[in-house]
């Protein structure tokens, strides 16, 4: 049973490695292809094309995080351990501040608040997500600090003090801890946050459309609900995320259990690999780029017969 358990998960989890370059290999070739031609790029474009670089170095990271704990943990040294932490925190960060700050950029463009705070947070956009990413950069700098000081002292355990070194270890652990919340519980809160205002939005807007008399598939409503599915897909997959993450953190013992640790991966995978096919539904020059590419395998194919 624990054979099916580990081939059904290594399966499961090699399609969505597969699933999840391939989309975001995609979202960045045709955005670079998009920027060379056009010599410029909109900042939405540039976001979404920093995610899926981001999210690629995530599924590499993970997959070889799996490889070393399940298929060869002998090279899973204490250095090489550190070395793949610090490759996923940096990826992960950006994976999800910057799908983050996508949120912001859709709601500061869509949304309509008769707000003198809105109204000015909507012109300075660009600054508005600049900052936003500067200071989640200061917190994974300090993320960065605390793992190098945590493979300092593991390093040289058995040196120096033995119990100031438990200490300041329970210090940096707490430090972890607090960042990695921080890092995590901050974007999902500021993500759903952004969410409910779009519904507020939504809700405004139809009412202004039904005391004009107009219809309900106006063109503004369209994008306000294509958004939120993109926005509420992001807050699902996300959450699932951070849960897997939880769990593998609290249940550490459990982790020995191959199945176990292939159930957590594959959870955690599904968050970079599906979100990013979803941002493609939703973006029109992402999918008419899809449908384009789809079709010439026909077209290559009626011209061969």
């Amino acid at each position: 049973m624990i054979t099916l358990l580990s081939a059904i998960f290594s399966v499961l989890g090699i399609i969505q490695f597969v699933l999840g370059n391939f989309a975001n290999g995609f979202i960045a070739l045709v955005n670079c292809i998009d920027w060379v031609k056009r010599q410029k790029i909109s900042s939405t474009d540039g976001i979404v094309t920093a995610v899926a670089v981001s999210r690629i170095v995530l599924l590499y990271v993970m997959v070889i995080h799996w490889y070393l704990i399940l298929l060869n943990p002998a090279l899973y040294s204490l250095k090489v351990r550190t070395i793949v932490h610090v490759a996923w925190t940096i990826s992960n960060h950006y994976s999800t501040w910057l799908a983050t700050s996508l949120s912001i950029f859709y709601l500061l463009k869509i949304a309509n608040f008769s707000s003198l705070t809105f109204l000015h947070l909507k012109l300075r956009v660009k600054s508005v997500v600049l900052m936003m990413l500067l200071g989640a950069s200061f917190i994974l700098v300090l993320q960065v600090v605390v793992i190098s000081i945590n493979e300092a002292l593991q390093t040289n355990e058995y040196e120096g003090n033995t119990t100031q070194k438990t200490k300041l270890r329970d210090i940096l652990h707490l430090l972890n801890v607090s960042l990695f919340t921080l890092t995590n519980f901050i974007p999902f809160t500021m993500s759903l946050t952004f969410f409910l205002l779009l519904i507020f939005s939504l809700c405004k807007h139809l009412r202004k459309m039904q005391l004009n008399g107009k219809g309900s598939q106006d063109p503004s409503t369209k994008v306000h609900i294509k958004v939120m599915q993109t926005v509420i897909s992001f807050l699902f997959l996300f959450a699932i995320y951070i849960l897997a993450l939880i769990l593998s953190v609290w249940n550490s013992n459990e982790l020995q259990k191959e199945p176990v640790q292939m159930l957590y991966d594959v959870l955690l995978i599904m968050y970079p690999s599906i979100h990013s096919c979803i941002l493609i539904w939703g973006n029109r020059k992402l999918t008419q780029a899809f449908l384009s590419f789809l079709w010439q395998p026909r077209c290559w194919l009626k011209e061969r017969k």
